[in-house]
This record gives C-alpha cells, structure tokens and sequence, in this order.
C-alpha cells in the first residue's frame, strides 16, 4: 500500500517506522523545516534547545521501534538514566528530590509530614495495580463501543472516576506532598482535578523504570528515529505543507493529500500526526465529515498553552538540576484560572529544565542551557500576547532571580520564547493548544477521538489529541495502534477490491 503521513512528530514518526516495517511504500511530509512537530529544536548562539518534550518514560516503547527493523536504539542515540528525576521546591523553601528510590521517598516523606507515611506507602502500592491495567490498553483501539465495555468494570475498581489529585488526596494530608505526588497530568495537558486517576500510574511507570533523557537532547531522538526510517526506505519530505486530504466522493475515502503548492500526492491510506481538530476542521471538507463536524469539534475541552523561554547564561548554576518543578503559592486555584477561567493570574508554577547539567556540549563551556515553561491559558481566553508576553516573561525572570537563580537576568546571553500563538500558527493547534484534546475521563478510552474516522474509514490519527494521549508513551504508542490497524484492513480491504 502506498501511506501519507502527515506530520513528523513522534506519532508520526512511529506510526511511519512500524507501517515501512510491514513492507508499504510510506512518505512522511512535514511542513517545518526538521522533524519532531512539538518536539522542535531551536539553536542559536552555540546553544540547543529542545521546544517541546523533554522527559522520557517507558524506554522500552523506544527500543521496539529499533528491534522492529533489527536495529538496536544504542545503534542511534544515546539514553540515559537522570536522578532526581525533579527537584519539586515550595515557596516555603522545603524541596522534594523525586526520584525512583523507595527508601529514600519515604525519608522525604516523613520529613514533610511523618503521619503521611503510611498513606504513601498505599498509594504507591495502588499505582501498580493502576499501571498493570492502564498501560496494558495504551496500544489497543478503542473505536469500537464493545471495547469500552470490557474495560468499564476495571476502571470502576480502580476509581477511575476520581481525579488524579482527589485520588491522591484520600491517602495523603500534607498539602505539599499532595503536589509532589499529583502534579503529573500537567506533563500531558490534564488539570490533575479533572484528569481520571488512571494517570496515576505515572508514579509507578517512573519508580520502576525512571525517567531518561537523550544524550544531545529530545531532538537527538526525533533524528535518530527520522534516521532509522530512512534506513529502512520510508521517504521523508520537509517543508512540505499539506493543504487538504482529497476524498472521493463515491467512495468516501481518502484517495491522497493535495499540497500547498496544489500538487496532489496519491494514497491508499492517509495518517494524519497533525494537530486533531485541525486536521478535522482545515484539512477535510465539511461535506465528508458527518460525525466529526466542526460543531462537535468545539464541544470538546482541549489542553492549556505554554509560554516558554529558552535562554542560555554565560555562567552555570550547579544548585539546579535537569529538572525543577516549581511550586508557586497557589496550586488548585491557579490550575482552576488556566483550564476553566482561562485567564493569566498573577502567580504562577514553573517546570526549569536545565539539560546541560545532564549533556554540557547543549551549551558553550562554563555555560548552562535552559528553559522556564508556565502552563497558560489557550486561546480561547482573553489575553492579548501581542502586549503581555514581555511583560510576563519579566515577572518570571524576577521571580527565579529572586528565588532560586541569583543575578540571572545579567547572565543571559542569548534568549527567544514561544507563546500560545507559536502553537497555534507554528504547529497548527486548535486554540494554541500545547497538547490537544485534555485527558479527562469522559475525553478518555473510546471517548476519546479515535485512531481511525467514523467518517473517511482509511484516515487515521495518532498524536497527542487521539487515544491514548499526550506524552511520549501516548503518542508512541497511537503510532502502534494505527499501524496494527492498517496491518489489520490491508487483507480485508484487498479481498473488496477497495
């Protein structure tokens, strides 16, 4: 079969690799100038700074891709193990080193609250039997209702219903340790008071398998993987900006992508890594979108923005680790200002990454290399970044100045941000949306866009706005889903002649 994949992010990239592995002829066309979509990589002034994710779980998820096509990741990139996985720092000046060792959680445990010791070691032990039934239904579709159904009495058990953060609060008191153990869902786009407890899982993923980092950062692994499919004999075209999914009227199905340039290029399948709702509402004509309309689109509630600035400092801040949550003093009241009042407070929390104190060739030497992010509001607010990006980012300089980074401003040397317009004009996302469709119990499982339309049966999505999610190990893993449902058609669809 001839495939289109339109987009080179992860699930793209994924879904492209395992589809050239079954034998079809597969094209990636991408319409940046690199591959990696979200996780786009920005270098200047000696510096290189990853734009999007940054934090890598379940490596396994990796390795398939290369033992697929008889490779080995270590042929291609390099992955290594970061400890502390954070340092979560309070205002109060208490820090929590978050890492995978037990004995050690439970010392920082006690030494935040003693009496919350007990309550830790239970929800620990219930993030296994979480893990054991939720990552088992990452790579399985959930287009069909009769899928859900088998599932609903194991979602029922394991209150599933519940938010990660009222989950978490049933075993835990200390409001810190709350925030420690709660604040995952963010890193996918989900408010932890609205995102279903199965993220909860999170905690026992990273304890027992840790969290890595790829050597030259994430972009090292958007190349080693864009790398591995060109090996394999997949085309990948940059610069290439598709401007609809052409769709035969008789038969309803996709017959190829039409170019921005108008040249039309020819498919039997087409898999879109685009942004979701985009893809819906700009890339197919209303007339062949019965179920998935724009109206329905709207209705769904989609993911928070980001404002990050990368920077770079001509001296390096030994204090700070590869990764920082920075707790500000508010926690349910600023995610309720993001998600559901959509407006930009006047506090906020921060995620500093400082890659080069894993990699110190990210950045000049004596340098470090960096980025600050604050979850936002999407679009569907009322601020005006035009006016008030410089002015936040100056309040964030402040604050870390004050805080944690002394005489910071003076050491920056190089510096740009991306604001939700980036997200939306740069990378095509519905409202400047960071990470698609939120993560909450009734936009999860079959409730979620599926992998394959209801309405054009050989269109299929992977990414972070259809199942299972946002994250490294959703989006990798809607790349497997995809291709084993193409894998699962291709006979069929031979024997009608389709």
């Amino acid at each position: 079969m001839r495939i289109l994949v339109i987009g080179a992010g992860f699930g793209g990239l994924a879904a492209a690799i395992r589809l050239r592995a079954q034998g079809h002829d597969v094209t990636i066309v991408e319409k940046l100038d690199k591959p990696g979509g979200r996780a786009y990589v920005f270098e200047q002034d000696g510096y290189t700074f990853d734009a999007g994710p940054t934090i890598i779980t379940a490596p396994w998820l990796i390795d398939d891709l290369y033992t697929l096509c008889g490779r080995t990741t270590a042929d291609y990139v390099q992955l290594v193990p970061i400890d502390p996985y954070y340092n979560v720092r309070f205002e109060d000046g208490s820090v929590f080193h978050y890492n995978g060792n037990m004995d050690a959680l439970v010392q920082q445990v006690r030494a935040f609250n003693p009496e919350d010791v007990e309550g830790f070691l239970k929800f620990s032990a219930s993030t296994e039997r979480i893990f054991d039934t939720g990552f088992g239904l990452i790579d399985k579709p959930f287009h069909k209702f009769g899928e859900m159904v088998k599932v609903v009495p194991d979602l029922v058990r394991l209150q599933s219903h519940k938010s990660v953060a009222s989950y978490v609060n049933q075993f835990i008191q200390d409001e810190r340790l709350r925030q420690v153990f709660s604040f995952h869902p963010l890193l996918i786009g989900g408010n932890p008071f609205t995102s279903t407890s199965i993220y909860a899982l999170i905690h026992h993923l990273e304890k027992k398998w840790g969290v890595w980092f790829a050597m030259g950062g994430t972009g090292a692994l958007v190349k080693a993987l864009a790398a591995l499919f060109t090996d394999i004999g997949g085309e990948l075209r940059l610069e290439t900006e598709v401007e609809e999914i052409v769709v035969d009227d008789r038969t309803r199905r996709a017959t190829g992508v039409r170019l921005a340039g108008g040249e039309v290029l020819p498919a039997d399948a087409v898999v879109s890594n685009g942004d979701l709702a985009f893809t819906y509402m700009k890339l197919v004509a209303p007339r062949h979108r019965r179920v998935n309309t724009d109206a329905r689109l709207a209705r769904k509630d989609y993911s928070m923005s980001l404002f990050v600035s990368y920077f770079g400092t001509d001296r390096q801040y030994p204090d700070i680790a590869h990764h920082e949550i920075l707790m500000g003093p508010r926690y349910k009241g600023l995610l309720h200002d993001i998600f559901d009042r959509k407006v930009l407070s006047d506090d906020f929390s921060l995620y500093l990454h400082r890659p080069s104190a894993t990699d110190p060739s990210l950045a000049p030497p004596g340098c470090d290399c960096w980025y600050v992010l604050s979850p936002v509001p999407h679009l569907g607010g009322t601020t005006d970044w035009a006016t008030t990006a410089a002015v936040y980012r100056d309040r964030i300089f402040a604050y870390l100045e004050e805080r944690y980074m002394p005489g910071l401003r003076q050491h920056i040397v190089t510096e740009r941000h991306i604001d939700p317009r980036y997200f939306r004009q740069s990378l095509n996302a519905h409202l400047g949306s960071a990470f698609s469709v939120q993560p909450t119990l009734l936009q999860s499982a079959w409730m979620r866009p599926h992998n394959v339309s209801e309405d054009i049966p050989n269109l299929y999505l992977a990414g972070a706005g259809t199942h299972p999610g946002a994250g490294l190990p959703g989006v990798i893993s809607s790349g497997k889903i995809v291709a084993d449902m193409i894998g699962a058609a291709e006979p069929a669809a031979a024997r009608s002649g389709a």
